[in-house]
């Protein structure tokens, strides 16, 4: 029972009836959920980095000081499940009214754009950092510059790390579809009174 609990903490399973105004598409509430667990073993990996154990690449530079590349590192991986926990927001209820525990905010109606906004931002940076295009000869081309691929001492450990990291080309797209829905859920559509704020749509639309 405390395994199944901490999973739950980690990974919560989409609820099986919506407390949205309008109902989520089935796929949409699948995508916002599945994205902490896609990029949990990109976090997991990039963690030995901060004690200067290169998981088997070959790297140019020196590493940083202790102290610096562990917070770092550390700090990189929990924003980034934290940014990925923020797109359950888009589907989920307390993404459109504030929770009533938040101080200022809390109970108060979110207007679409105010999170529609800050998700199309986020997703176009994260499709920046984190895409490229493979130039050949080794090198891809990059919102940097054009960059060497990183080489590896055996296949194992490239196998290793491109499995754990090929889900982070895709993070920014899924944001910018999840923003995308979010703003046609909530729209005003015409001819049609817009939902009271805060009023709960009990569809099983969303397992």
């Amino acid at each position: 029972m405390t395994i199944k609990k901490l999973l739950h903490v980690f990974h919560p399973t989409a609820p099986a009836v919506g407390d949205t105004e309008r109902p989520v598409p089935r796929w949409i509430m699948r995508l916002a959920y599945a994205m902490p667990l896609l990029l949990l073993p990109a976090c997991l990996w990039r963690l030995p980095f901060a004690f200067h154990f290169e998981m088997g690449q070959h790297q140019d530079g020196g590493m940083p000081a202790l102290w610096l590349s562990i917070p770092y590192v550390f700090g990189l991986s929990v924003l980034s499940e934290l940014v990925a926990f923020l797109c359950i927001g888009l589907v989920r209820g307390w993404g459109e009214v504030a929770p009533a525990r938040l101080p200022f905010i809390g109970g108060r109606h979110i207007r679409p754009m105010a999170a529609v906004i800050p998700a199309l931002l986020g997703g176009l940076t994260l499709t920046a950092l984190f895409g490229s295009i493979p130039l050949g000869g080794g090198q891809s081309l990059t919102v940097f510059g054009i960059a060497d691929h990183v080489t590896y001492d055996n296949g194992w450990w490239e196998a290793l790390a491109m499995t754990c990291t090929a889900p982070l080309p895709i993070w920014g797209p899924v944001v910018v579809v999840l923003a995308i829905a979010y703003y046609v859920r909530r729209r005003p559509r015409p001819g049609n009174q817009t939902p009271a704020p805060g009023s709960a749509q009990r569809k099983s639309a969303n397992v």
